[in-house]
């Protein structure tokens, strides 16, 4: 086999391995960031490039519409089918902002406000700030610890027609400093909402709801700031499809641990990942 082709197959195999990670990560409680920057030293090729780490988060993203396509689909019926304008009676108006459709939307939309004013004026700072396995060490065992305390949660009362609606910039905030390097997305969100009453079911479902603009307004700020794009369609194909499949089943995996009340599981791979980075770090 020629140099180039061992190249080219080292690179596709770092790209697999990397989409593989992504679906895993991005959805169970263990922090994608943080595992994208524990391990990327260690793999050939630019999978630091900003097109390839746009392609593994689209990759993720199509599980999460597809997953909840319904609730989607019901977004927009809701939303769309039917006003309540000026015209409209107080009680047409109220009837129309309990639509489960509206609700969920505005739910979203206030998840969205803090995470996105955290993420364009922090994000550089975080993840400068923990960027190196010495500092996740610190984040990896932070998420760790959060997920544990899910541990002796019961599940909560509240649904989707009673959650108070600032209980959604909560959330947002929680969402919104998750963009640390080490601190789980899923987890964070997860973890708060069910302390903060909500039934495990619509957390999980909340939680992913909220992370489609989180993902999408992040990869498109990323791409908006590149300069220049290095194309490897073969390590792009590779990489999106792998993280698309496996996030799938990740995400799915997910929810059923919520419903079932077993999210701490995850904490004891977290403490062992930061471990792994002070091992790293320090050996």
């Amino acid at each position: 086999m020629e140099p180039e082709d061992k190249t080219q197959l080292a690179v596709l195999g770092g790209a697999l391995f990397l989409g593989v990670v992504q679906g895993l990560t991005e959805f169970l409680p263990v922090s994608s960031s943080g595992h994208f920057v524990l391990f990327k030293q260690f793999i050939p090729g630019k999978n630091d490039d900003i097109l390839f780490v746009l392609v593994l988060h689209i990759g993720t993203l199509v599980p999460v519409l597809w997953f909840y396509r319904d609730t989607i689909a019901q977004m927009f019926r809701d939303i769309l089918g039917g006003s309540a304008g000026s015209s409209a009676a107080d009680g047409e108006s109220t009837a129309y902002m309990q639509r489960d459709g509206v609700r969920m939307a505005l739910l979203v939309v206030l998840a969205s406000i803090p995470t996105a004013i955290i993420g364009l004026g922090a994000k550089d700072f975080f993840e400068a700030l923990f960027s190196s396995p010495e500092t996740l060490t610190i984040s990896f065992a932070v998420t760790g610890g959060l997920l544990l305390l899910t541990r002796r949660l019961s599940s909560g009362e509240l649904t989707l027609q009673n959650i108070p609606l600032h209980y959604g910039l909560l959330l947002g905030l929680a969402q919104g400093f998750a963009i640390t390097p080490g601190i789980s997305r899923s987890g964070t969100t997860i973890a708060v909402a069910l302390m903060l009453g909500l039934k495990r079911d619509f957390a999980a479902r909340y939680s992913f709801l909220m992370s489609v603009p989180a993902i999408a307004g992040g990869a498109l700020y990323e791409t908006l700031k590149a300069d220049t794009f290095d194309l490897d369609p073969g390590a792009l194909l590779v990489g999106g499809f792998s993280s698309l499949v496996v996030g799938f089943f990740a995400l799915t995996l997910l929810v059923k641990l919520v419903k079932d009340g077993n999210l701490h599981y995850f904490a004891w791979y977290c403490f062992g990942a930061a471990a792994v980075a002070g091992l790293i770090a320090f050996a």
